[in-house]
């Protein structure tokens, strides 16, 4: 199986295939391919490299985003889990394309784009948003309930959306599930953007509730580049103290023991990397989790915090990731473990559950 780079590679030897097939709102100018965002909406502020040793790599001058053709998969089909990108890509590589779908001004599915593919992504998740109704005794609260956070309906970020559209990005064909929608904010609080996890009770067991039986069952939409989902900042983002992450149940666990301290997820390693502290900030914990792609994130927001004269320090997971540790060792040894790796000033931000 393709590695990372590997897949990142293969991709650039025909990357104008796919910015056609993902990016099929642009356009080809000389050695280069260009679009408004990686949301495929015209414009001309975002740029393919199409030839040469950079080939595949990208920039978009409004936003500041960048990367490979692997981070436009994930940006242009609204992937979290970088299992699903690496899928993705693979079935894309794999896939025998149809001349009639490269066309300019067609959706991936070889029919003529939409009206919603010119509204701002943006906009279509502050739309989304509107359209979900409180977390409190729905199929999302009880899948979180699972999962150990049993305070997440307290959450405004968090809602619930009883049949969110989702198409399959390999056949074209679309359905609904009831999905947990978490709400992206920048430092004002503004939605920039929504993640999405599709639900399905599991039918294993009674009130057994589970991710919909898709390939990819977490997804996002919207601007992420900078912004977070929120928990726990006051009115004011002027927070001194505050923790950053990836993963949404990873951050909704620490939560779950330190209802005192605000945290964002990013969502994604990248995302976490080019995250913006708020105003005030004096120390940042860092959630890490046990994977290459954690690490990078973690390693990213360091240096931009250090560079703003912010301390940043880790928090470690015993197991996998802290909702793993949540589940499986409690969250007394959780908050045990927290307790003692946070800074001695910051200790009367843990509570007991």
């Amino acid at each position: 199986m393709l590695s990372a780079s590997q897949l990142a590679d293969r991709l650039a030897r025909d990357a104008e295939a796919v910015c056609r097939y993902y990016l099929s709102a642009g356009h080809r100018a000389g050695n280069y391919w260009i679009v408004g965002d990686v949301a495929n909406t015209k414009g001309r502020s975002l740029y393919v490299r199409l030839k040469g040793d950079r080939a595949g790599r990208w920039t978009d001058a409004a936003s500041g985003q960048y990367g490979d053709l692997l981070d436009l998969v994930r940006e242009a089909c609204g992937l979290v889990d970088f299992r699903d990108v690496a899928d993705e890509a693979r079935r894309f590589l794999n896939e025998p394309r149809d001349p009639a779908r490269a066309e300019p001004g067609l959706s991936r599915s070889g029919d003529a784009r939409t009206a919603s593919t010119d509204r701002p992504s943006g906009e279509r998740a502050r739309r989304l948003f509107r359209m979900t109704q409180p977390l409190a005794a729905t199929l999302a609260d009880g899948y979180l309930r699972q999962r150990g956070i049993l305070r997440a309906a307290l959450h405004p970020a968090l809602r619930f959306h009883p049949s969110c559209y989702y198409r399959d990005l390999a056949s074209g064909r679309t359905s609904r599930y009831p999905a947990l929608i978490a709400a992206v904010t920048n430092r004002s609080g503004a939605i920039t953007g929504v993640h999405r996890t599709y639900l399905a009770c599991s039918g294993s067991e009674p009130g057994c509730i589970g991710k919909a039986p898709v390939d990819t069952p977490r997804r996002a939409l919207g601007t992420l580049l900078g912004n977070a989902v929120r928990f726990g900042f006051p009115a004011k983002d002027l927070v001194p103290v505050m923790i950053a992450g990836e993963g949404l149940e990873s951050i909704l666990s620490l939560s779950h023991v330190m209802p005192a301290m605000p945290m964002v997820s990013a969502l994604t390693a990248n995302h976490l990397a080019a995250f913006r502290p708020p105003a005030g900030c004096l120390r940042l914990y860092l959630a890490a989790d046990a994977d290459a792609a954690g690490r990078h994130g973690i390693e990213g927001l360091s240096r931009r915090a250090q560079a703003l004269g912010i301390l940043p320090l880790v928090l470690n997971p015993e197991l996998g990731d802290f909702n793993e540790d949540l589940r499986r060792l409690g969250p007394d040894r959780l908050l045990a473990n927290l307790r003692d790796q946070l800074a001695p000033e910051d200790a009367h931000t843990l509570l007991s559950v």
